[in-house]
């Protein structure tokens, strides 16, 4: 199985040759279908004897392929997309082709340099001090839960009297907050926010003291601003929530999953003031940043903290753990890694952080003509100004199933993909613009088929 024999080299030019093509030509938009369907068309394909590296990639290429939704799609504008650069996809080959290992300076020390030269300039850009630093994990839910777990550990150091912490985040937070305190087992204070969704230091002290006058043998081991929210693009009031935190000596979490990307352009950071006070933040590349999916990068305002929580002990570990060098699996709740940040380092490095602020102003600008759109549209109404690159707005007299037949019809008609979403119990459509190549034709496409 390890011999390159020319049967794989002939493999390997067949896949260069369909991953190249793939990258040059526009991306489909495609759609799933059910299991039954799969098999029907595909089989059992797991077999004593194989099928061989040719048929199993065209087996891939003509059906598993088509069966799955392009995230790269310029009319892709559901969830969060992802629109990786070219280079970054690239590269992503590279790292897949290397056995990289990224958990060890001894194993990765060249990999794990690039890495955290990345996150050296995502630390300048929300203002943290030249000692911040910290890793790239999956996603943003693994980036939240291994910063929450240092806050409680760091808190646990200083009051070993409390036996049972609580973690503070608005009502609007993301998903992943409450699964982070399901997994540590600790007290979620779901904070009440104002009608525009905002949360303020005004709503978080008042939750925090409210939960203390409760509790007085627990206590708040982190307050959770939302820089960006996934729904609506929100950005917590992060001047007045982190003076909060750390007027209460609690630690003070930023989750920019998907907005902190704004960092990136001049004018969008302006919007981010306060997260320069943030203990920890997290953002996710494979968002906003054009990287291939899977990164987040974790940040600590001192690293030593999130060593102390996860640093893992063993026998066989001994040489990493003494060393005193830079291990990122120190840093998260994490051992074996791949080095998921250096697809992002070779695209940031060869094409320039102008070239990332250029495409985060242009998904901006594609944002507020959709805005306009929808506006100027008789059957639609805009649900809010957007504050990133998300427009949310609704269909009159539509119904949640009116929203849905539409949705299905214009993927199976192979126009977009726009699902619904909900906000306050209500059904709503949002367009989630974080794709370069997303064009205002685009929009107008999508849009003319709500008439």
């Amino acid at each position: 199985m390890h011999e390159f024999t020319p049967e794989i080299e002939k493999v390997a030019q067949e896949i260069l040759e369909y991953s190249l093509t793939r990258l040059k030509d526009n991306p489909p938009l495609d759609g799933p279908k059910s299991e039954s369907e799969l098999f029907n068309l595909v089989g059992n394909t797991i077999t004593p004897d194989g099928l061989g590296g040719s048929e199993t990639l065209n087996l891939f290429k003509e059906i598993l392929a088509p069966a799955c939704i392009s995230t790269d799609h310029p009319r892709y504008l559901a969830f969060i997309p992802s629109a990786p650069t070219e280079l970054a996809n690239l590269f992503d080959l590279v790292v897949g082709a290397s056995a990289l290992y990224g958990g060890s300076w001894l194993e990765g020390a060249g990999a794990v340099f690039a890495e955290n030269q990345t996150l050296r300039w995502l630390s300048d850009l929300a203002g943290l001090p030249e000692s911040a630093g910290g890793v790239f994990v999956q996603g943003g839910t693994i980036g939240n839960l291994s910063a929450l777990v240092a806050a409680r550990n760091n808190a646990r150091i200083e009051h070993p009297e409390i036996k049972r912490w609580a973690v503070a985040c608005s009502s609007e937070a993301h998903s992943s907050i409450e699964s982070a305190t399901e997994v540590m087992d600790v007290d979620l204070i779901k904070v009440p926010v104002q009608p525009d969704g905002i949360m303020r230091g005004s709503d978080v002290k008042r939750a925090i003291d409210k939960y203390r006058a409760e509790h007085t043998d627990r206590d708040i081991c982190a307050i959770v601003a939302t820089a960006g929210t996934t729904n609506l693009g929100i950005i917590d009031e992060l001047p007045t929530v982190g003076a909060v935190a750390n007027n209460y000596k609690i630690w003070f979490h930023v989750d920019g999953a998907y907005g902190l990307a704004g960092l990136a352009h001049e004018e969008t950071r302006k919007l981010f003031v306060g997260v320069e006070s943030a203990d920890s933040f997290i953002v996710d590349p494979h968002k906003w940043l054009f990287a291939p999916f899977d990164a987040c990068a974790l940040i600590y305002r001192d690293p030593e903290l999130g060593r102390k929580a996860h640093t893992q002990h063993a026998g066989y570990l001994d040489t990493l753990t003494e060393s005193h060098e830079w291990n990122p699996s120190d840093y998260a709740i994490q051992l074996t890694r791949r080095t998921r940040g250096l697809p992002l380092w070779f695209s940031l490095a060869a094409h320039g952080t102008k070239a990332y602020s250029d495409a985060v102003a242009k998904t901006m600008d594609i944002a507020r003509i959709a805005a306009d759109l929808v506006i100027a549209h008789p059957n639609l109404e805009l649900l809010r100004e957007p504050n990133l690159s998300i427009v949310a707005f609704t269909r009159k007299g539509w119904k949640l199933e009116d929203y849905k037949t539409w949705s299905a019809k214009l993927l199976e008609d192979q126009i977009g993909f726009v699902t619904p979403s909900s906000h306050k119990g209500e059904p709503i459509l949002r367009f989630a613009i974080v794709n370069p190549w997303t064009q205002v034709s685009d929009i107008e496409a999508i849009i003319a088929t709500l008439d």
